[in-house]
């Protein structure tokens, strides 16, 4: 099984999003919005699906990222999340949240072996 197919998204601790969004805006021509920015892409294997990957920064006081101290987290995006949740299961990999289902998708969030925060995101088809 394949685990992670790619990634779906950047997110990290500044001291201000917005003015960081800005920035990004005028002098890298980021299309920002309150989430930060969403970089469309085609996949390489089957032309004809989408994909995303999202650059997001979070408030310098967000607890998102919580229990990883790190100043960023990385979203992977997954072909099975229900699969691939059972398999960490059995390898104890610390899983730190249930399945939430979005219209855009499945997550989990799990900690790696030097606790850092992943989400892992299986996109809706």
């Amino acid at each position: 099984m394949k685990k992670v197919i790619g990634i779906g998204g950047i997110f990290f601790k500044t001291k201000n999003p917005e003015i960081l969004r800005d920035w990004y805006k005028k002098h890298l021509g980021f299309d920002t919005n309150d989430y930060g920015a969403t970089f469309d892409w085609k996949e390489c294997a089957e032309s004809s699906k989408n994909g995303a990957t999202q650059w997001s920064p979070f408030e310098e006081s967000t607890r998102y990222f919580e229990p990883s101290n790190k100043e960023f987290m990385i979203n992977y995006i997954v072909e099975d999340l229900e699969k691939l949740v059972k398999e960490l299961r059995k390898e104890n990999v610390i899983i730190l949240d249930d399945i939430e289902t979005y219209d855009y998708g499945k997550f989990i969030h799990i900690l790696d072996c030097e606790e850092n925060k992943i989400e892992l995101w299986e996109p809706s088809k």
